[in-house]
């Protein structure tokens, strides 16, 4: 009820500023005004976003531009012209920003229909505020939601952060290989190639030394082996390739110097590269809770819901972990970026500190799952407005409509033509209008089933 209240009391600011809009409009583009415009597109985008708040819509607009920087010689450039300070380029780009957003017009449009819809609709928000809002929320969705260009152009946006991450991320993994290599098997090679020099010198002067170094050289080929085994792990463990996420994530539970307890609830295993950023992903939490956490054991569990890949590691440890202190916690986050993944960590001071892995529509059953079914107050209110949409439309409102035209004495059970004459014609426009949103209406509740 609050919300609806919300809605219903925003209907005089809307009023207002619909009024001040129109004066703004004929000042901007009658006058050349222009200044006027920003503030008052972004006061409708005020109001716009309250409703969205209330009505659970996302923001469809674009981004706002950045902040003007300057060249090389220190000024700021506009187009072709060339300022010292920011102000004006960066108001150039505000007003262009807005003025070539879509979503700004049918915002302006949303507040030129909004107050007679809410009117209109102020029975069933006051008597059944639940179904109410649902059916606001359709409606408001309409011009206030995304439109399938402001979709793409977020799509191409999230697209491109996740290629950023994901270089990033990648970038990451080759430095680290390189160092591992460069520390660890090429110091060892380097040094095996020296112990080999001095055997190649002592074997004819001094062959016991030359055979002791020889078993050295022997000692540390078979650590530079172990060292280059450990880095092609580090690569792609041959156990996560032949076995899967289930086992790898045993074999690190066996390596880890904690007691791990593993959950694994998998019907199928996920895509290899999914598998690749879940087993490094909990890796990384395993060497957290040994290396910071001062845990004593660590539960993972690896399950599904529906498509979704979830993962929970739990530690004991004295909790407090922040991912802005090289927790490792960007890494993983980088690492699940690709596949629109997300880190929840919960760790609060004292213990224990839980971290949520989700990969949402990894699995195939995601395809081969039911489609969802329209919860049954949408099936009724479309078969409603189906069945009944065409009485207020034809009969009560065109058909009353041509009578009145005609002069037609004939009254019959046309609605309209028994008011006073005055209320004649808002009655058949009133129809005609109720008619067409039940159709709006019915269409709309069923391309959101199709789109679920």
């Amino acid at each position: 009820m609050p919300r609806v209240l919300s809605l219903l009391a925003m209907i005089v600011v809307q009023v207002v500023v619909l009024a001040m809009s129109m004066v703004v409009l004929v000042l901007c583009f009658g006058l050349g005004l222009v200044f006027l415009f920003p503030p008052q597109a972004m006061a409708i985008r005020r109001l716009a976003e309250r409703t969205r708040r209330i009505a659970g819509i996302a923001s469809p607009y674009r981004p706002a531009p950045p902040p003007p920087r300057p060249g090389a010689d220190g000024w700021y450039r506009s187009d072709r012209t060339l300022y010292k300070t920011p102000r004006i380029p960066a108001w150039n780009n505000r007003w262009k920003w807005l003025l070539h957003d879509p979503q700004t017009w049918r915002d302006a449009f949303w507040l030129l229909l909004d107050p007679p819809v809410k009117v209109l609709m102020a029975p069933m928000l006051l008597l059944v505020p639940g179904r109410g809002l649902r059916v606001y929320r359709a409606w408001a969705e309409l011009l206030l939601g995304h439109t399938e260009s402001s979709r793409l152009a977020g799509e191409v946006r999230h697209l491109t952060q996740v290629r950023s991450l994901v270089n990033d991320s990648q970038a990451a993994e080759m430095r680290r290989i390189e160092r591992d290599l460069h520390d660890g098997t090429q110091a060892r090679l380097v040094a095996l190639g020296l112990t080999l020099g001095a055997v190649e010198e002592l074997v004819d002067k001094d062959p016991v030394a030359a055979r002791a170094l020889v078993v050295k050289a022997r000692e540390a080929s078979a650590e530079a082996l172990v060292e280059l085994r450990r880095v092609v792990r580090g690569i792609h463990p041959p156990v996560l390739a032949e076995r899967g996420l289930a086992d790898a994530v045993r074999a690190l539970a066996l390596d880890c110097p904690l007691p791990v307890e593993v959950t694994v609830d998998l019907a199928q295993r996920p895509s290899s590269p999914v598998e690749a950023a879940a087993y490094f992903a909990v890796s990384e939490l395993l060497n957290n809770a040994v290396r910071h956490a001062d845990a004593t054991s660590v539960r993972v569990d690896v399950s599904h819901r529906g498509p979704d890949l979830r993962i929970t590691v739990t530690d004991d440890g004295h909790g407090g972990a922040d991912p802005d202190n090289g927790s490792g916690l960007y890494g993983i986050e980088r690492r699940l970026a690709a596949f629109d993944g997300v880190v929840a960590l919960n760790s609060p001071p004292g213990g224990p500190t839980t971290v949520t892995l989700e990969f949402p529509k990894v699995l195939s059953d995601h395809w081969a799952s039911a489609l969802p079914r329209m919860p049954r107050w949408k099936a009724i209110v479309v078969a409603t407005c189906w069945l009944t949409a065409w009485l207020p439309t034809f009969p009560q409102g065109i058909v009353a409509g041509v009578l009145k035209a005609l002069a037609v004495p004939e009254k019959s059970w046309f609605l309209a033509l028994h008011l006073p004459e005055p209320w004649q014609w808002p009655m058949i426009v009133f129809m005609i209008l109720l008619g067409a949103s039940m159709y709006v209406l019915a269409s709309l509740l069923s391309a959101q089933a199709v789109r679920a």
